[in-house]
C-alpha cells in the first residue's frame, strides 16, 4: 500500500481542507481488456462476408505457420491476462456463430483454434484518455484492520478509445486521522461474464410507456407473459404474434423494442479469485454501448438490517442518455436494470442509504439545472420530485448537481454538491437536509467547498472538480474528486468543521 500525503489548503468561508498532494490517479494506457473484433461486411453483392474470407485465409494456412504464427501471439499477450485462452475460445464460438459453423471448433487443432480466436480478438485500453469521477463505500468485508480503520472501496469512470467509458474499481483503507492509503491495483484487467435475468412485465410497461413507444402489439406480447418472465418466454410471446397473423412490417419495430429493453437488463459477475481492482463493468447493453458513466455508489442498509450495495450511473448509446442501475451485494455479482418513470430522467440520480418514512429516497436533476429528492415506493421505478435548490451563488449560476449520495450525521443528511460558474469552472459546495424531511433545506455552504487549484485545473476538460460519492469516517468526511476529466484525487476535511459553516436557510 501507498500513503496519500496531503497538504492544506484554505478557502474563506469553507472548511479546511486536507488535499492530496501526491498518489493521485492517473490514466495507465497498460490497463488493457480483452473484447471481440468481428469486422464489419465490407463485400459487394451476394459474395462471403469479410469474417468468412478471413476465416478461409486461416483454414489455408500451413500446419507449420499456424503454429509458429500463435507461439509468437501467445509470447507477445498471454504475460498481459489472466484468461487468454479462454477469451480466445469465447471469441472463436461467436466467430462460428457469426459463419453459420457452430461445430467448427471440433474440426480444429488447438493451435489453429485458438489463432482463428486470436484473429478475431483485439485488446482495448479501458482508461488510456482519463479517470476520474470517483465513488466510495465502506467495503463488504471490514475483517483484520486495526483499531480505527475503514476498508474502503472506490469506484472510477475509466475512458478509453472513441470516449468509452467503463466502471472500475480500487480498495484502501482510511484511518482515523484521515490517512488514506490505497491498494495498488494489480497489472490485469478483467470483464466479467455476462448473462439475462428474469424481468418484471410491470417494469417493461413501465419503461415502454416512459419512452413513448406503448402501442397494442407491444401490449399483445405483454399480455401473453407471467408478471416476472425469462428470455425464453419472452421470444415465446413474440412469435406468437406471426401465429396470430400480424404481420412483420408491423411487428418488427416492435420485436426491436423489447430485445432492447430486455438486452439492456441483465446480470454480470466475476471469479472470486481476482482482485476487486481487476474487475471492470464494461459496456455490454445497447443502452450504454457508449459508456457506462458517472457511477454514484452507495452501502444501501434495510429496515431489517440487510444491505445491498446500489450505483446509480449514465447509460450512453451515442445519441442519448438514460439512467441505469447496478445492484451488487459483494461486488462479485451485479445486476443491471434500466430505471423508468417521469422524474427517472437526465444525469446524477444518487440514492439515499435508507428509506424514509418507508420510501425510497433519492437526489436528482432531472430538468440540468437545479437539484431535486425524488421519493418512490420502487427502487427502478420514480415518479414523483420535489426541487430543493437552485442557483443562487456566483459559483453555481449555470447549473446545479450532486455529488454522491447523502451522508447521515446526527444534524441532517449532508449533501456535496457541484455547481458550475465562470468560464464553466466546477466547483463543490454542501447542503444539509432535514433527517426526517430531505426535501427541506436546512442549511447550506455560501463559499466552495472544493475548487480546481493549479495541480488540478488543466487537463481534457479544464478548471473541473467532480465527485460521484463520500464516505465519513471518524468524524473526517472523505471525498475522492475527479479533475479537468482526467485523474482523481482525495480531499478530507473535519465534519464538525463543515457543519459549523454551513449557514441555515433563509425563512
Amino acid at each position: 500500500m501507498h500513503t496519500i500525503v496531503t497538504d492544506r489548503g484554505f478557502l474563506m468561508g469553507s472548511p479546511e481542507v486536507r488535499r492530496a498532494a501526491s498518489a493521485r490517479f492517473t490514466p495507465d494506457p497498460r490497463r488493457v481488456i480483452l473484447k471481440p473484433f468481428i469486422p464489419g461486411d465490407t463485400q459487394v453483392g451476394e459474395g462471403p462476408s469479410r469474417v468468412a474470407v478471413v476465416l478461409d485465409r486461416i483454414m489455408r494456412m500451413s500446419d507449420d505457420d499456424v503454429a509458429a504464427t500463435m507461439t509468437d501471439a501467445r509470447a507477445r499477450f498471454v504475460h498481459r491476462h489472466r484468461n487468454l485462452d479462454a477469451v480466445l475460445d469465447d471469441n472463436l464460438a461467436r466467430v462460428a456463430a457469426h459463419v453459420g459453423r457452430p461445430g467448427l471448433a471440433d474440426d480444429l487443432t488447438p493451435d489453429r483454434r485458438q489463432l482463428v480466436g486470436a484473429f478475431f480478438t483485439h485488446e482495448y485500453s479501458i482508461e488510456a484518455a482519463a479517470i476520474g469521477n470517483p465513488s466510495i463505500v465502506p467495503a463488504p468485508d471490514q475483517s483484520g484492520l486495526a483499531e480505527g480503520d475503514l476498508r474502503f472501496v472506490m469506484s472510477l469512470r475509466a475512458i478509453g478509445e472513441g470516449h468509452i467509458s467503463s466502471i472500475e474499481f480500487r480498495t484502501g483503507v482510511v484511518s482515523a486521522d484521515a490517512t488514506v492509503r490505497v491498494d495498488v491495483p494489480t497489472g490485469f484487467a478483467t470483464t466479467g461474464s455476462r448473462e439475462p435475468h428474469g424481468f418484471d412485465k410491470r417494469f417493461f410497461v413501465a419503461k415502454l410507456d416512459d419512452l413513448g413507444v406503448l402501442n397494442a402489439v407491444e401490449e399483445r406480447v405483454l399480455q401473453q407473459l407471467r408478471e416476472h418472465f425469462t428470455m425464453t418466454e419472452l421470444e415465446a410471446a413474440i412469435a406468437m404474434l406471426a401465429d396470430d397473423g400480424v404481420q412483420p412490417s408491423i411487428s418488427g419495430e416492435t420485436t426491436r423494442l423489447l430485445h432492447w429493453l430486455a438486452s439492456s437488463n441483465y446480470r454480470t459477475a466475476f471469479p472470486t479469485s481476482i482482485e476487486l481492482s481487476e474487475r471492470v463493468l464494461f459496456p455490454s447493453g445497447p443502452t450504454e454501448s457508449h459508456g457506462m458513466e458517472d457511477a454514484r455508489f452507495v452501502r444501501f442498509v434495510e429496515d431489517d438490517g440487510s444491505a445491498m450495495y446500489y450505483a446509480t450511473y449514465t447509460a450512453f448509446d451515442g445519441h442519448q442518455i438514460l439512467p441505469q442501475l447496478l445492484e451488487t451485494p459483494d461486488f462479485v455479482e451485479f445486476r443491471i436494470t434500466t430505471m423508468s418513470g417521469r422524474v427517472a430522467r437526465n444525469k446524477g440520480i444518487a440514492l439515499f442509504p435508507r428509506r424514509i418514512g418507508g420510501r425510497y429516497v433519492a437526489l436528482g436533476r432531472l430538468d440540468n439545472v437545479n437539484n431535486y429528492v425524488m421519493t418512490s415506493d420502487d427502487v427502478r421505478v420514480w415518479q414523483t420530485a420535489t426541487m430543493i435548490q437552485e442557483p443562487e451563488r456566483p459559483w453555481e449560476l449555470m447549473q446545479l448537481g450532486n455529488c454522491g449520495s447523502p451522508l447521515e450525521t446526527e444534524a441532517g443528511w449532508l449533501v456535496i454538491t457541484h455547481g458550475v460558474g465562470p468560464f464553466r469552472t466546477y466547483a463543490l459546495g454542501a447542503l444539509l437536509l432535514d433527517l426526517d424531511d430531505p426535501s427541506r433545506v436546512i442549511g447550506h455552504l455560501d463559499d466552495p467547498l472544493l475548487v480546481a487549484d493549479e495541480r488540478d485545473r488543466d487537463g481534457y476538460v479544464p478548471n473541473v472538480v467532480y465527485s460521484c460519492g463520500s464516505v465519513i469516517h471518524a468524524g473526517n468526511v472523505v471525498v475522492p474528486y475527479g479533475f479537468a476529466d482526467v485523474g482523481a484525487s482525495v480531499a478530507t476535511f473535519a465534519l464538525d468543521d463543515l457543519l459549523s459553516r454551513l449557514s441555515p436557510r433563509a425563512a
